[in-house]
C-alpha cells in the first residue's frame, strides 16, 4: 500500500470554520474535495462527535455516496464492505462505514480486516470515527478530517498527526459550535420578522454573524441581547424536530443543522453581542456579531479585529 510520489506532499494541515447549516456544510465538503482529495487516497478518516456534521461533510465531498448510517434510520444490511465475493471483488469503488455504529453489530477486528482488504483491492473506504479503529488497523488515513468548532484537514505522515490527537482537538471545541448555533437561532427568533427574512449566516471563532445586504438592520441590539439572555437563563429544552426544524422551548424554528445544538439554552455560556452593527466594505453587508464562551473579544475596534485569534 505505497502511494509514494502520488500524495500532495506539501499539504500538512488546513483549518476552516465549521458551518452550522446543511447547505453550507455541503458546499465546504465540495470545496475540500476539490482542493485536497487525490484519486490515490484510498483511506479517508473522519473524526468528530455525534451531531457535528460529519455525514453532511461526507455527502458534500462524495455526492451520491450511500451512507450506511442513514439519519432516517434506513441502515444498509448486510454492511456492503463485509458482503464480498469469494474471489475478493467488491461491488462498488467507494465504501462508507461508521465505526461507532457498526461496532454494535460487528467485532472491531472484523471491521479492520474488511477495511484493509478493500484497500488491497483498490477500493476507497471512508471511515467515520476513524480514531476508534486506528489502533487495530495500524494504518493511518491518506486524508484525515476532524469536525468540531473548526474543520481540520490533514494529510498525516509517520510523524503525525495521530487520529487521537485530532479527536482531542475537535471533541473539546465542538461545544463552542453547539453553543454558538443555539445563540444564533435564539437571535433569529427575537429579530423583527422583516429582518429575520433577510438575515444570512456567517462564521467567526466561538461565535456567529448575521449578515444583511443593502441596508443596516433596524434592530435594538441591547434589547435583542436581553431577550436572548433571558431565554438562556430560562434553560429551555432544545429538541430535534426534523432535518429542517429544531424546537427551542415551545417554538419550532427553521434550522438546517438541527442536531448541532446544546441540550438546553442554559448550557450556552457567556453569550454577548457586539453592541454595534459592523459594516463589511468587502462584501457590502452589515453584520451583527455574537460570541459565546470565555474570550477576550470586547467592543473596541482592536478587539473586533482579534475575534478570530482568541
Amino acid at each position: 500500500m505505497s502511494y509514494s510520489g502520488r500524495m500532495q506532499q506539501s499539504h500538512y494541515y488546513s483549518v476552516f470554520f465549521a458551518p452550522r447549516g446543511r447547505d453550507r456544510m455541503y458546499d465546504l465538503g465540495m470545496q475540500i474535495a476539490q482542493m485536497y482529495l487525490s484519486p490515490y487516497d484510498m483511506l479517508i478518516g473522519i473524526i468528530g462527535e455525534a451531531g457535528s456534521g460529519k455525514s453532511m461533510l461526507i455527502k458534500g465531498m462524495f455526492p451520491g455516496l450511500e451512507l450506511t448510517n442513514d439519519d432516517n434510520g434506513i441502515n444498509m444490511r448486510p454492511l456492503p464492505i463485509l458482503d464480498q465475493c469469494e474471489d475478493g471483488y467488491f461491488r462498488a469503488h467507494t465504501y462508507h462505514l461508521d465505526i461507532r455504529f457498526e461496532s454494535a453489530f460487528t467485532q472491531m477486528g472484523t471491521l479492520a480486516d474488511a477495511i484493509k482488504k478493500a484497500i488491497e483491492n483498490g477500493k476507497r473506504v471512508i471511515v467515520e470515527h476513524f480514531d476508534l479503529i486506528y489502533p487495530l488497523l495500524g494504518l493511518n488515513a491518506n486524508l484525515m478530517i476532524g469536525v468540531g468548532d473548526e474543520i481540520i484537514v490533514s494529510r498525516p505522515t509517520i510523524f503525525g498527526p495521530l487520529p487521537s490527537e485530532l479527536h482531542d482537538k475537535v471533541s473539546k471545541s465542538i461545544v463552542y459550535r453547539r453553543m454558538a448555533h443555539t445563540a444564533e437561532d435564539l437571535c433569529e427568533i427575537f429579530l423583527p420578522p422583516e429582518e429575520y427574512k433577510r438575515a444570512k449566516h456567517r462564521d467567526i471563532k466561538h461565535g456567529f454573524l448575521l449578515a444583511f445586504d443593502g441596508k443596516a438592520p433596524d434592530v435594538d441590539l441591547d434589547e435583542l441581547e436581553l431577550k436572548v439572555s433571558t431565554a438562556i437563563a430560562s434553560d429551555l429544552p432544545i429538541t430535534y424536530v426534523d432535518d429542517e426544524h429544531v424546537r427551542i422551548g415551545d417554538v419550532v424554528h427553521p434550522c438546517t443543522g438541527p442536531r448541532t445544538h446544546v441540550a438546553s439554552t442554559g448550557k450556552v455560556e457567556e453569550f454577548r453581542l457586539l453592541h454595534r452593527i459592523e459594516y463589511d466594505p468587502i462584501e457590502h453587508t452589515y453584520l451583527i456579531a455574537g460570541r459565546v464562551g470565555p474570550g477576550i473579544g470586547g467592543e473596541s475596534i482592536d478587539d473586533v479585529n482579534d475575534f478570530n485569534l482568541d
